[in-house]
């Protein structure tokens, strides 16, 4: 895409609890610049990124010495601001994506639908509260916030798994490549909303 039609964003967000910076390219490569302060954090973040071909360079000062919530949650909602306006008017979007992603013994299957409207369900059975410094319960504050700011419908199911680890990685593995259907521009439909109201 040329820099006219380049689906590119920036986001800034300051509160009281965090600072926050995320950049995104849709149409990119996998490249990840991360730094929130919570290593398995990052580490999901690069997942998106990788699995959905696209460039993320998140940066965020958290208020970490009380816990990751506020850090994890406005990430996520920093994220759906960036990626709403990199989408833009949603014409030619394939609109629909979905992915299931096995790691060893962990197996999830996230769907998802650019349609406007916010909207979660996420089922995630965790095996431990937490994965380094990373509280589990937070996964859910973090898709929570992002469809409700990127107005996706997000459907979450960690299906089989025993690691946490693997458990988690696999619901951010594939959301990133489930946002790399649901992002893709359809040749077919070039110009067209892909909404039988003609609006999303």
């Amino acid at each position: 895409m040329d820099a006219t039609t380049a689906r590119i964003a920036e986001v800034n967000r300051n509160t009281k609890e965090t600072r926050i910076r995320v950049r995104v390219n849709l149409d990119g490569t996998g490249e990840a610049r991360l730094a929130t302060g919570i290593g398995f954090f990052d580490h999901m973040l690069d997942q998106v990124a990788r699995h959905g071909l696209i460039d993320l360079d998140v940066e965020c000062q958290g208020d970490l010495h009380i816990d990751g919530h506020h850090t994890v949650e406005d990430v996520g909602i920093t994220l759906g601001m960036a990626v709403a306006q990199a989408v833009g008017d949603k014409k030619g979007l394939v609109r629909y994506g979905h992915s299931y992603v096995p790691l060893d013994e962990a197996l999830s299957r996230v769907v998802v639908d650019f349609s406007g409207r916010p909207g979660l369900h996420l089922h995630i059975p965790f095996t431990a509260g937490a994965i380094g410094s990373f509280d589990t319960q937070l996964t859910y504050e973090f898709f929570q916030g992002f469809v409700n700011h990127a107005l996706v419908s997000l459907h979450i199911d960690n299906l089989k798994g025993i690691n946490a680890h693997h458990q988690c990685e696999t619901v951010f593995k594939a959301f990133g490549r489930a946002l790399r259907m649901a992002m893709a521009i359809d040749p077919r439909a070039a110009g067209v909303i892909p909404s039988t109201k003609g609006s999303l």
